[in-house]
């Protein structure tokens, strides 16, 4: 505590040589976190509205074998899950930690109105959810459960078509069995859009999808589920399937896909390796009942996870860069230090100090500067990264990285930890040679120095 004190008491005495470096040292940790906040951000916005399209980080598809209908036709898959419950008690039992989960069916077709066309994604839901009533940002109208066929779109759709709320377009779609099909869709509700996903989404009830899909009463087409911990995609779907193998041991009728098998065939992307379990060209696939595959966000887009490795070794890189530059404004600074306090150091080791103690106290004086220099620069960060969220951003060519067409910034605590210490690190071997000179030093010999 002795060495700690006299550190501190050693920073007061050269208050504008220490507060330049300290403003260095602020400098330079404020713009990694700065980068590193931002591109994270921009990232993990990029996975969310991904998460959203896909329609979850864990999903499960009840895929169904239909044989030939004629000699030498193709066989074909149908998407449905006729059990709504099964899935669910599955996760149940699993004990996953999730957020919430959604069953769902989705529908690609057409929207015809006024001799204008447009191609949506159509997502049956359970227009009561709280979560997705949440997400959703309307312009004008909103749900409305009374409605028929009730429709809601985006604003970009509405404006290239000239749709206002209480318009009935025709939808032209297929059914889940491949025939065409269409309907009559009243809009109720135009939502805000801030990125090519939400331009094409568009929102149904799943009963009136289901309708009009010839979707089994009570079915879907997939059960997303929304972790708590996006991290643990893989230890959730890994357990989901290992459930539903062990029920087919006691009805023949379940089957699962095999993600082992997927890696083994496709290791780096899985979700490849499931397509071709259930590929109609190979009469090995085939099977009886339904055959439920369970993938995760990662599965089907493996780059989003190579892209958040590359962005924080990036980050990393740019940190140590920057301060090895400030490494060397510190090394020069103590080596000054050290040739202005020789006398000192020679009368404090005259009195008894060890060269322990002195090699501590330049150390901890170093390390204490560079400490609060970065938590300087810290907090100048955060301060910028709330002044930056708060400005709306129309670019649209940077609207899949914006959440609600804003700037977003994401730090991880970890993160932080480990920007320290690498901090105190370098600061510690910057100032190494001028503390390990000032411990080695002879009272007598310092005490004789003429500066």
């Amino acid at each position: 505590m002795k060495t700690v004190s006299l550190a501190l008491r050693n920073l007061t005495r050269n208050k504008r040589r220490n507060a330049i470096l300290a403003i260095a040292i602020a400098f330079g940790f404020f713009v990694v976190t700065v980068i590193d906040g931002l591109t994270t951000g921009m990232v993990s916005n990029l996975e969310h509205q991904i998460t959203q399209l896909v329609g979850g980080n864990v999903i499960a598809q009840g895929l169904e074998w239909l044989p030939p209908e004629e000699e030498g036709g193709k066989a074909k898959i149908v998407n449905i899950v006729r059990d709504r419950d099964y899935i669910k008690n599955v996760v149940d039992d699993c004990k996953i930690n999730y957020e919430y989960y959604s069953c769902f069916t989705m529908s690609n077709g057409m929207l015809i109105f006024g001799g204008n066309k447009s191609a949506i994604q159509l997502y049956g839901r359970d227009l009561t959810e709280k979560q997705l009533n949440e997400s959703l940002q309307f312009v004008s109208g909103g749900v409305d459960l009374s409605k028929k066929n009730g429709l809601i779109i985006s604003d970009k759709t509405a404006d290239s078509m000239n749709l206002q709320v209480g318009d009935v377009v025709i939808y032209s779609t297929t059914t889940v069995y491949g025939q065409n099909t269409f309907a009559d869709l009243t809009v109720t509700g135009i939502l805000k859009s801030n990125s090519f996903v939400n331009t094409i989404q568009a929102y149904a009830s799943i009963d009136d999808v289901n309708e009009i899909c010839q979707m089994p009463e009570g079915g879907y087409s997939m059960f997303s589920i929304y972790l708590k911990d996006k991290n643990k995609q893989t230890q959730a779907a890994n357990l989901i399937e290992a459930r539903i193998r062990k029920d087919h041991e006691s009805n023949p009728e379940i089957n699962v896909t095999s993600r082992l098998e997927a890696m083994k065939t496709n290791p780096t992307n899985i979700g490849k390796g499931i397509e071709k379990q259930i590929d109609v060209r190979k009469p090995e696939n085939e099977w009886k009942g339904v055959k439920y595959g369970v993938e995760t966000l990662y599965d089907e887009i493996p780059q989003i996870k190579t892209v958040l490795n590359i962005v924080h070794i990036i980050t990393t890189v740019i940190l140590i860069v920057i301060l090895l530059i400030v490494m060397v404004g510190v090394s020069n600074t103590y080596r000054m230090v050290l040739y202005e306090r020789i006398r000192e150091i020679g009368t404090m080791r005259a009195l008894g100090m060890s060269g322990k103690d002195t090699r501590k106290i330049f150390t901890n004086e170093a390390v204490i500067l560079c400490m609060i220099g970065a938590f300087a620069g810290l907090v100048i960060a955060g301060l910028l990264m709330v002044i930056i969220h708060l400005i709306p951003i129309t670019n649209e060519a940077l609207s899949f990285f914006l959440q609600k067409g804003h700037f977003t910034f994401k730090l991880s605590f970890a993160s932080i930890v480990i920007q320290y210490l690498i901090l105190i690190i370098l600061t510690t071997f910057a100032v190494r040679g001028s503390a390990k000179q000032a411990a080695r030093m002879s009272p007598a010999e310092a005490l004789r120095t003429v500066k």
